[in-house]
């Protein structure tokens, strides 16, 4: 098999504990909005609070049937309709599918190479008259040093900011979670991210008012759960218990998950340093990236699915998607909002690659990884 590209995590005794836990739930003709849903909003809030427990300053959690919905309930909340949303253009086409389905108009912003991330710079010169909300991806797990600027701008523009969390599980800025630097956080538990439920996503806000509204807004609208009384156009955005369940097991791995991406990413930045032009994003300092993705820069002109096929070919080590290939406005389902180009972020895109983190990756698979990119890459470049 190789080193594969992604690889989901459920040890013999998770398996065991959702399997008996699933016969439970199906026992009970509680499929959803039950109690493992409000575990699993607890938990997720209290494993991204300062105080890592159920303290009065935890977040609030609601969860959600998925990451791009988590994202449309939140700026349905704070109400971007006919208005614009600034998004990054190398983000996944559902921050984009978010903002239009809240009746946004989608501006595209671009990007600072250092961190795949809006900067000040970029931000303002994305500005409009028009702007409701600005969503900041944390692209690979990475939270920008520049968040406390970009919240700055935000707030002296009267501008809601939003975070695209879907890769930041348990990552931190100066000892602050995603999530908690803007209005809300939308989490995405698709099943390759750190903490999965197989299909799902979650909320996070500081806001009991917004917290409420996103509740009537994953319920269809309904102004209470048993009751035919519609009072938002909200949509089947429900969790299911037995996803919930399967997140709320999974969810114990993040801490020792996170640990060993990060000790595999050391292993990289260390060996592969030496390598002339392959260019690691850096972890800035303050910044606990959970390592979602490990993001290396190849040298302009190297032939990236070359390498990617060379890698796969000749050594059997596959990569994972890039964050992203193609931006969002050179998407064609996007055109009408393509805008100017963006130098950065096409670069970006174009040049990129994602070497394997597995969350109980093996010693012997990084060094797999590493002796393949050093041969592939050495043989193309000479590096």
């Amino acid at each position: 098999m190789g080193v594969q590209a992604a690889r989901v995590i459920f040890p013999a005794a998770d398996r065991a504990e959702i399997a008996a836990t699933a016969d439970e739930i199906l026992s009970s003709g509680i499929l959803t909005l039950g109690p493992y849903t409000r575990q699993f909003e607890a938990a997720f809030a209290a494993a991204h609070s300062d105080s890592g427990d159920h303290a009065a300053d935890a977040p609030l959690a609601v969860a959600v049937s998925s990451g791009t919905a988590a994202l449309e309930i939140a700026l349905r909340c704070v109400g971007v309709a006919g208005r614009d949303v600034i998004v990054p253009a190398n983000t996944f086409y559902a921050t984009a599918a978010a903002a239009l389905g809240a009746g946004a108009r989608l501006v595209f912003a671009d990007i600072d190479p250092a961190t795949f991330a809006l900067s000040p710079a970029t931000l303002n010169a994305a500005l409009t008259p028009q702007t409701a909300a600005v969503v900041l991806v944390h692209i690979g797990g990475l939270i920008t040093p520049d968040v406390d600027e970009l919240r700055r701008i935000c707030a002296e523009h009267e501008i809601t900011l939003i975070e695209d969390a879907a890769h930041a599980h348990g990552a931190t800025w100066a000892g602050r979670f995603a999530g908690s630097f803007g209005s809300a956080g939308a989490f995405s538990f698709y099943p390759t991210k750190v903490v999965t439920s197989g299909e799902g996503g979650m909320i996070v806000t500081a806001s009991p008012e917004l917290a409420d509204e996103a509740r009537i807004y994953r319920d269809q609208g309904k102004g209470s759960f048993t009751t035919n009384h519609h009072v938002r156009r909200g949509y089947a955005w429900r969790m299911s218990e037995l996803n919930a369940v399967t997140g709320l097991v999974h969810l114990r791995r993040m801490a020792s998950s996170i640990e060993r991406r990060r000790e595999v990413a050391a292993r990289y930045g260390d060996a592969l340093a030496g390598l002339a032009g392959f260019d690691a994003l850096r972890e800035p300092a303050g910044c606990r990236s959970n390592f979602y993705k490990y993001i290396a820069v190849l040298p302009p002109g190297c032939d990236r699915a070359r390498f990617k096929k060379e890698l796969a070919d000749l050594h059997e080590v596959r990569l994972a998607g890039e964050v992203y290939d193609v931006p969002l406005h050179q998407q064609p389902a996007l055109a009408q909002f393509a805008g100017p180009p963006l130098p950065a972020a096409e670069d970006m895109c174009a040049r990129h690659v994602c070497l394997p983190v597995h969350s109980d990756m093996t010693d012997d698979e990084v060094e797999q990884v590493l002796a393949a990119v050093t041969a592939v890459y050495g043989a193309m470049t000479g590096a």
